[in-house]
């Protein structure tokens, strides 16, 4: 059974344009029409609220069992709890979409009216809220629309109570066993409708609403009438990933007598507690209003434990809709100790660290922090002005960030001389300039190698083609140190000698090398890992079964902490070599890890599955982002020139999708041969590139993917 995250509520047909979840930020005022759940007169006066008391308490009563197994080991309990805590979040996110943004109608006659419930936009809610606020005992089921035969995930307390059967006894199954008069029936009973069935297959294939009556039987085989209505819940990627079921049960006026093995007695207490459990959901008359008795459980938790123990497990996006819930939860997803958890457990703590360095941070705060490095809605390019100069000129230069400055090594001269001196940009300065670093013991001279940052301030060369040939050797720099000087590392079992390879960090101790160009122009496919932190460091290859195909000039970047992506390069097909825009995916936390291809087939002109894949490419730029995104521009596109489009890729998607990210500002010209570096997390520093004329590294630009505030 799985659970799948971010559902969205959407009609069948034209659907009214919601308002983002982001609407009701940390720092704005709530929106018009926010209406407070945590209220004890709002919260009577919408019955729904129950189905959290229900499910919270579910919740908590796993999770409770989960932390006294958590010392006997137990993991199936722990699961347990897990599921019941995502279906707890999944219902709070859905009363949300249907109490934010709304304002209520007094005048209207909640018992056959939809329009009681109005968007902000004047549209209908697409949902049918006025079947949560029915007088009668309302059964609540949930099922997961992505996983074979729709399993139920949840179900509420009046579905327990009226029906006889417990939660543990149908999740995981299909709603059909309704249909079956006792548990241990096999077959659907013949008093059933064939064709109602038949219309609900067709709704569920179809991905539309259903609404009818269908014979069911409680668990001791008495029998119901199900007044049912179905309703399809639809993902980010449009694909239906849940289907809610909102049952009224009523008597049905049928004499099937006693289920074999089941004793009148038995079957009578059942019965008298469907009865009196009408009394109980009747509604209480105050004025023109229903109200109802229950109150929401989870608003009773305290702040620490809803912060600590539920929200800080949620995403950035999820929490900022969980503060339009209520006032209540407003008030707490404005705590920036809270957004600095949530940031940290979405983006991991290396990447927390360096945003906390960004001038001017602290006044943006986290919560708006989250928001725009989620939606990118800040995102902009500019052309920077720098003072100072890289002399002599070169290209195919290494450069790479080191906190906030940016450091660039090497590159290749005039006449293919190999450089080797070292250059520092530091963005914090009032008047940032190019300074030449004077540092002993440079390395040898050399050109298309890779520059990484490991340990915060150290300064990592491996590779490239130097006066001797191709390059297989380790140096590092302490930028930081107070005689700083390059040193080499003497370093086990080496890959062979390459240029133009791809380099990534892992853990910020570690360096990721794959692919390049040996001797006599081989493409390589091999990844090698080097652990810096050891005493002596030794080179171990990355065993796997299958590899992509060989290639130079393709990108190698980090997401999700353990896990890395390649795109695309100069690849090998058969005796030919093609442009590719192919992105494989390597899980190194795994025991054995292996690479995935997400998205195109290797071979040339092979398309992407999911939305407007990049044009292949090589000498390109791919930039990480917050969240494991991967953003990627410019490159070698059949020519010398391709266009500064930027393009996004989210590979924790179920189902990743390219798409093309539209940003304001000045971006590079036509170019390619391009280095870059992130700079504080925010700011993606673009520096040289070639236009087929002439090398342009006096050109810096920058893409800042948040706010600047100093």
């Amino acid at each position: 059974m799985s659970f799948h995250s971010s559902p969205v509520l959407r009609p069948m047909v034209s659907p009214p344009t919601l308002t983002p979840p982001w609407a009701a930020t940390p720092e704005s005022p709530p929106p018009a029409g926010f209406q407070d759940l945590s209220s004890p007169d709002l919260a009577r006066s919408h019955p729904t609220t129950d189905l959290l008391d229900d499910i919270t308490g579910r919740a908590k009563s796993l999770g409770r069992n989960a932390m006294s197994s958590k010392k006997k080991g137990c993991s199936k309990t722990k699961g347990h709890a897990k599921a019941a805590l995502a279906t707890a979040i999944f219902l709070l996110l859905f009363l949300k979409r249907f109490k934010q943004f709304m304002e209520w109608d007094s005048g209207s006659d909640l018992s056959g009216d939809e329009e009681g419930f109005l968007l902000n936009d004047g549209g209908p809610l697409p949902f049918p809220v006025d079947s949560l606020l029915q007088p009668a005992p309302c059964g609540f089921v949930v099922t997961d629309a992505l996983e074979p035969d729709h399993p139920i995930i949840y179900v509420n307390s009046v579905f327990e109570m009226v029906t006889g059967y417990r939660a543990e006894e149908v999740l995981g199954r299909n709603c059909r066993f309704l249909q079956c008069r006792g548990p241990f029936a096999k077959r659907r009973h013949q008093l059933v409708d064939s064709s109602v069935v038949s219309e609900i297959r067709r709704c569920l294939e179809e991905g539309v609403e259903f609404q009818g009556e269908l014979l069911n039987f409680r668990k001791d085989g008495s029998p119901l009438m199900n007044r049912l209505r179905l309703t399809p819940i639809y993902g980010d990627d449009e694909a239906i990933t849940h289907v809610i079921g909102i049952q009224f049960f009523m008597e049905a006026n049928l004499d099937l007598g006693p289920l074999p093995g089941a004793s009148a007695k038995e079957s009578a207490k059942l019965s008298d507690r469907f009865r009196s459990s009408l009394s109980s959901y009747l509604p209480v008359l105050d004025g023109d209003r229903n109200i109802s008795r229950a109150v929401c459980g989870i608003l009773q938790l305290s702040e620490e434990v809803l912060s600590l123990k539920i929200l800080s497990r949620l995403t950035p996006r999820d929490i900022a809709s969980v503060g339009s819930v209520c006032r209540r939860f407003y008030e707490i997803t404005k705590n920036e100790d809270l957004w600095r958890i949530v940031c940290q457990n979405a983006w991991g703590s290396e990447t927390t660290r360096v945003l906390q360095t960004v001038p001017g941070a602290k006044r943006l705060g986290w919560g708006r922090l989250a928001r725009e490095l989620t939606t990118l809605e800040a995102a902009a390019w500019r052309k920077v002005t720098v003072g100072g100069a890289v002399e002599p000129s070169r290209c195919n230069f290494s450069a790479c960030a080191v906190g906030n400055r940016v450091v660039l090594f090497g590159g290749e001269g005039v006449n293919m001389q190999p450089m080797n001196d070292t250059f520092v940009l530091d963005l914090n300065s009032n008047n940032p300039e190019w300074q030449h670093f004077k540092v002993s013991s440079p390395p040898p001279g050399r050109w298309g190698h890779t520059l990484s940052c490991v340990n915060g301030s150290h300064l990592v060369v491996f590779g490239g083609c130097g006066r001797q040939g191709l390059l297989n050797d380790v140096f590092v720099l302490d930028l930081d140190a107070k005689h700083p000087a390059w040193r080499e590392i003497s370093s086990l079992a080496p890959p062979l000698p390459r240029s133009w390879h791809s380099s990534c960090t892992l853990d910020g101790t570690k360096l990721i090398v794959s692919g390049g160009c040996a001797d006599s122009g081989v493409l390589l496919s091999d990844t090698f890992l080097l652990d810096l932190s050891m005493e002596k460091p030794v080179w171990r290859e990355i065993p796997v079964t299958w590899t992509p195909p060989s290639r130079l000039g393709h990108t190698l970047s980090v997401y999700g902490g353990r896990k890395i992506l390649m795109f695309g390069g100069l690849a090998k097909s058969g005796p030919l070599r093609f442009r590719s825009s192919d992105v494989f995916t390597m899980d190194l936390s795994e025991e054995e890890p292996c690479w995935r291809c997400v998205t195109g087939s290797g071979m040339p002109g092979a398309g992407n599955p999911g939305g407007i894949a990049p044009p292949p490419r090589l000498d390109h730029v791919a930039v990480s982002l917050p969240g494991g995104r991967i953003l990627v521009f410019g490159g070698s596109v059949a020519g010398l020139h391709s266009a500064s489009q930027l393009y996004i890729l989210d590979p924790t998607d179920e189902k990743p999708t390219w798409r093309i990210l539209n940003v304001p500002g000045r971006p590079p010209r036509f170019a390619w041969g391009h280095s870059t570096c992130v700079v504080g997390g925010t700011r993606a520093i673009v520096l040289g590139g070639q236009t087929g004329e002439e090398w342009m590294l006096s050109e810096l630009h920058e893409l800042s993917l948040a706010s600047s505030v100093i």
